[in-house]
């Protein structure tokens, strides 16, 4: 099935960010808005308590099967805010390695943020994303 996502690499800019630096898909895609992915067991409770990569991990897992409910998959994705709830950047190195990782060659443009709190007791890690998909 053909991919509606088109990554744009900039020669003019660093190569250091380890994500495309845009992205685009036609007029045709139908755009696909994630609510902010939450490390959340089935019951409700935060997976991982204290462990920055193993919330990014529950994280992603429950984005997976919403995309998956929307028809798209994590290759459909054009672009993710991974929110970490940290002033250190090893915590937000921790997170993002696995949101890096799941993501592979597919390296979607990506904003990597601290805040302060995020909105579940104990909640670490959050991972917004949208992607697109051609419906032909």
């Amino acid at each position: 099935m053909p991919r509606a996502v088109t990554l744009i690499r900039s020669a003019s800019l660093s190569s250091v960010a380890e994500y495309a630096y845009a992205a685009t898909a036609p007029a045709d895609a139908r755009l696909i808005f994630l609510a902010g992915s939450c490390p959340l067991d089935e019951d409700g409770s935060t997976a991982a308590i204290g462990d920055y990569a193993g919330q990014a991990a529950k994280a992603l897992e429950n984005m997976r099967t919403a995309l998956a409910d929307a028809g798209a998959s994590l290759d459909d994705v054009i672009s993710t805010r991974v929110l970490v709830a940290s002033s250190r950047q090893e915590d937000l190195g921790a997170a993002w390695k696995v949101v890096r990782d799941a993501f592979g060659d597919h390296d979607v443009p990506s904003t990597l943020m601290g805040v302060t709190v995020l909105g579940y007791h104990d909640q670490l890690v959050e991972i917004e994303a949208v992607a697109a998909v051609l419906d032909s």
